[in-house]
């Protein structure tokens, strides 16, 4: 009789296991039950904490640490990772394989001819490295983020793949635009300050001295697309009480990043008010696509393309996977609720 070919594919239990711990942990479980079962473990990862190391680990990249500026405008420890060649699903003997393109538009997978930078935005500018006391997201800044970009480039990346989620800002992904010479100007030509606040000042918008490496590389970013910018669904609304926003500073998060919508629009010809995904990590993807020209993708996209999980769907007799939590977001773009 063959073996039963198990997948065991969760994403992390947040403040409790980590993806690769809770794959360990299930897998264990059915070893005790069915010692003789072929078993690959994919960890998921969605785009928040442990996005760049999983990716890394998996196809046997290397992390790059660093220090950035963090989102209440101290230091913090930071990192990106550049991706290996290594097939990233793993389980028994010769389960790894050469790496093929995937993807409409011809990115590779883990094993890219260019090099290939992996980061995540809460690495710079998660709600963790926010100290309770200091959360206040009218003042939180992406700024971090656009350094790790910087420092990618840096590195002679030529794609960069971007996680979302985790977030502590909700600036809209300015201060990651400023950081990589984007000009956000007030009426005096004076630059705004840092912070959701500061786009209440803000006048015009200039991409004239942005960073011209950009312009050379493909950047792809994975994010819940469900989420908007703007409105009654938008992510002030949605997520700032998470970040320590009262309903007066929800509001004026709201005005903010209305302003800045239309002033993005203005002078940009793009419309991100309600465009899927841009107010994910409290706008940032708004930002990383009006201001720096990346591309939005729904997070599976991203794990089926770099994790080659459809190949394991395939393969597979029984799939296993899990949450920290099943509730109402569960089918709102959260990677179990994909792979089931």
């Amino acid at each position: 009789m063959a073996a039963l070919r198990v997948l065991v594919a969760p994403s992390g239990f947040k403040e409790s296991l980590s993806a690769e711990q809770a794959a360990a942990a299930i897998a264990e479980g059915i070893r005790r039950v069915t010692p003789d079962s072929e078993i690959t473990e994919i960890p998921l990862v969605d785009g928040g904490e442990g996005f760049s190391e999983t990716l890394v680990a998996m196809t046997g990249g290397e992390i790059h640490r660093l220090q950035v500026t963090g989102p209440v405008g101290e230091k913090v420890d930071s990192h990106f990772g550049t991706l290996g060649g290594k097939s990233v699903a793993h389980g028994g003997e010769g389960d790894e394989r050469d790496d093929k393109k995937g993807g409409s538009d011809g990115q590779a997978g883990a094993a890219s001819e260019a090099r290939t930078a992996v980061l995540e935005m809460a690495a710079a500018a998660g709600l963790r490295l926010v100290p309770k006391d200091q959360r206040d997201p009218l003042r939180t800044t992406t700024y971090g983020v656009g350094e790790l970009i910087k420092a990618a480039l840096d590195s002679g990346a030529k794609k960069l793949l971007i996680g979302c989620g985790d977030s502590g800002t909700n600036d809209g992904g300015a201060g990651a635009g400023a950081a990589l010479g984007v000009k956000l100007l007030k009426a005096d030509g004076t630059p705004i300050g840092r912070g959701a606040a500061a786009l209440l000042e803000l006048d015009h918008i200039d991409l004239r001295t942005r960073d011209k490496r950009l312009d050379e590389v493909e950047i792809d970013v994975a994010l819940n697309i469900h989420n908007i910018l703007c409105g009654e669904k938008g992510v002030a609304r949605v997520f700032g009480p998470q970040k320590g926003a009262s309903a007066e500073t929800v509001e004026k998060m709201e005005e903010a990043l209305e302003r800045y919508a239309e002033i993005i629009r203005r002078d940009t010809g793009v419309d991100v008010r309600e465009m899927p995904g841009g107010g994910a990590s409290g706008g940032l993807g708004a930002g990383l696509h009006a201001l720096l020209g990346a591309r939005l993708h729904q997070r599976y996209e991203i794990v089926m393309k770099y994790m080659e999980i459809d190949e394991a769907l395939k393969n597979a007799d029984l799939v296993f996977t899990a949450e920290g939590g099943i509730d109402f977001q569960t089918p709102r773009g959260k990677i179990p609720a994909e792979v089931a």
